[in-house]
């Protein structure tokens, strides 16, 4: 039977996608990862992975293992932890996050973890929804997202956190001007049309009834600010929670007037056995980032 080390192992060549890359987050050599990849292959009498030459990658029996592997660790994980009460909380707890919310998930685990030395808190930053896919198949315990309309998946639970409203960022040189002068005279920049956020940017546009000059489109909020401060365009973005904007000397930040609203919430699987560990840091979350309940 193969043991938790080789489990842990794999979790994390899952998680890296190299055995080279995981070989440093367990300690091992490269050798011996691979070494104990063919030994797990021996127990379960299946491969999990394609090789080609030097590379590998999980096949499809790997990837439907991975929710697996991830509950026994948590449930080993979880016998190995002191009673509640006692020594507090401990484990291996993976969450995620879209990069404008990566900085302030990773201060909020840090603030727990220097008061639960068990606990092992590992933040990985994509966009929403390859987060979601990874809550959903156990890859990732939670995940900070930007939750979009549409069907409820049953086997998910979320938890609103806080919602950023759409603003205009323009550049301060400019002269002081409505925002629909503002979109239909300047070069717009615009967030990538096929997210989320993309589609908050064409519902505000039509909302303001203006066809703006488009000059680029781009998947990064922060190029896009960037842009801006260098004085190339205008930008309908979403007010980031520790956005400083309004006072940065080379930005104006102007408020929309029924402003579309950018939805972030926290998303778990229901029956999450870090159900524990998940309240806990968004309760960090919220008391440090003055959120509402």
């Amino acid at each position: 039977m193969s043991s938790i080390r080789l489990l842990r192992t794999f979790s994390a060549v899952a998680a890296e996608g190299s055995f080279a890359a995981a070989a440093a987050r367990v300690a091992l050599t490269q050798a011996a990862v691979g070494q104990q990849m063919r030994a797990l292959e021996s127990d379960l009498r299946r491969p999990l992975f394609e090789r080609q030459g030097k590379t590998v990658a999980l096949n499809d029996a790997g990837r439907a293992l991975v929710p697996q592997v991830r509950r026994l660790l948590a449930l080993y994980d979880q016998m190995l932890a002191q009673p509640a009460g006692t020594e507090g909380m401990a484990g291996t707890v993976h969450l995620g996050a879209v990069v404008s919310a990566a900085r302030p998930l990773i201060q909020a685990t840090l603030r727990l973890k220097a008061r639960h030395a068990g606990l092992d808190l590992h933040v990985s930053a994509a966009k929403s929804i390859e987060l979601i896919e990874r809550v959903r198949s156990g890859e990732l315990d939670a995940a900070l997202v930007v939750r979009e309309p549409g069907p409820a998946r049953p086997e998910l639970a979320w938890s609103s956190l806080y919602t950023e409203p759409m603003v205009l960022l323009a550049p301060r040189k400019l002269d002081e001007a409505p925002p629909r002068q503002l979109l239909a005279e300047q070069p717009f920049l615009r967030f990538d049309h096929t997210q989320h956020t993309g589609h908050l940017v064409e519902r505000t546009l039509k909302r303001l009834r203006v066809q703006p000059r488009e000059l680029l489109e781009l998947n990064a909020l922060e190029s896009i600010v960037e842009l801006v401060r260098s004085g190339l365009g205008v930008a309908l973005v979403p007010l980031l929670r520790d956005a400083r904007w309004a006072s940065d000397p080379k930005l104006r930040l102007i408020e929309l007037p029924n402003a579309e609203e950018r939805r972030i919430a926290l998303v778990q699987r229901r029956d999450s056995e870090k159900a524990d560990v998940v309240t806990a840091v968004a309760r960090e979350f919220r008391g440090k980032n003055t959120l509402p309940p």
